[in-house]
């Protein structure tokens, strides 16, 4: 039998999207259930974690499983994932039996695993978790390496709840400014879940330079092809603003720049007017703000609009726990 793994949502299609949102809505309506009755997850953080930690552990439970959280390099050994490397440096085992031995253990591996932030023609072909799932034979879920798939279905869970149907609902998935490079990871996932809903997103950057990768800019239009939505580039605050029905903020590094911080340092501190505030959000049509979180306020967002009633962010983060269960259930059961 083949595995079925969550490694990102354009592996799964429009119906098996919603059908996983429909059951996380049935989650967050009576938590508890047994699906993990008798099972194990191991949960792997290369990378420090707070919401996505807690929601797995907690989820685990409460379908009746156990969690294992082990962060590789600190409480478990350094792992080494090239393959013909001759492991004499930090590295003391290699991904191919990590991931056999575990999969004899558990029955899901989950794996937090960031970019290094040095060359992107390296990191975007996303090794950790493209390791663990050809070596696991147990499914595998990515808790956030260059996307992040459970973001985007407690994003797409919240936007459900507060808007109903989403289709054709302007949304802006804008840049904002942050002191340090960030992973592409929330704006790519932001990119695909909008577009796979039907979405007519907008993504807001101040140059061509922080354009996300071609790779999700072309799911996209096939996303918005496919669901009856569109996606385009702007660089014009007001413009993009306008009539927006929800705004999703996330700042990112710009790909040109990959790996060289103190030239793209100077391009990103022009742009703190990016930060989204009660003026930008009175140019949209009553709508919604949401952050994956963590947001650094008055930065990346004002105090006035995380404190707004429009802001979403925390109903969002709460999400996460009924998501992460639904992707957890739907795993678990296969076979």
């Amino acid at each position: 039998m083949t595995i079925r793994h969550f490694l990102t949502t354009q592996d799964w299609s429009r119906a098996e999207i919603d059908a996983l949102l429909e059951q996380a809505a049935a989650f967050k309506r009576s938590p508890a259930g047994t699906q993990l009755a008798g099972k194990s997850v191991a949960l792997l953080f290369f990378n420090p974690s707070m919401r996505t930690r807690t929601s797995f552990e907690l989820g685990t439970f409460q379908l009746g499983g156990h969690a294992v959280v082990l962060a590789p390099g600190k409480d478990a050994w350094p792992i080494e994932f090239e393959a013909g490397t001759v492991m004499d440096g930090d590295t003391e085992e290699h991904i191919a039996e990590v991931a056999r031995v575990l999969s004899r253990y558990v029955d899901l591996i989950a794996v937090r695993a960031f970019p290094k932030f040095q060359d992107w023609s390296v990191d975007r072909q996303d090794k950790v978790i493209k390791a663990f799932a050809q070596y696991a034979t147990v499914p595998v879920i990515n808790m956030e390496t260059i996307t992040h798939p459970c973001q985007e279905l407690a994003h797409a869970l919240a936007l459900r709840e507060h808007l109903g149907d989403l289709t054709k609902k302007k949304y802006v998935l804008t840049w904002t400014y942050h002191p340090k490079p960030l992973n592409t990871a929330v704006a790519n996932s932001a990119l695909l879940i909008a577009t796979k809903m039907g979405m007519d997103v907008t993504l807001l950057c101040p140059t061509p330079d922080y354009v996300l990768d071609e790779r999700y800019m072309a799911f996209g239009r096939q996303n918005a092809e496919q669901n009856g939505g569109s996606l385009k580039v702007s660089h014009d605050i007001e413009e993009a603003y306008s009539g927006a029905d929800v705004v999703y903020a996330k700042s990112w590094g710009a790909l040109p720049y990959f790996g060289r911080w103190e030239q793209e340092k100077p391009i990103r501190d022009a742009h703190k007017h990016f930060i989204v505030d009660e003026a930008k959000m009175a140019l949209t049509n009553n709508g919604l703000f949401s952050h994956c979180l963590p947001l650094r306020r008055n930065v990346k967002a004002t105090d006035a609009v995380m404190d707004a009633p429009y802001c979403i962010a925390i109903d969002e983060a709460e999400n996460r726990l009924h998501v992460q269960k639904a992707v957890m259930a739907a795993l678990a059961g296969q076979g």
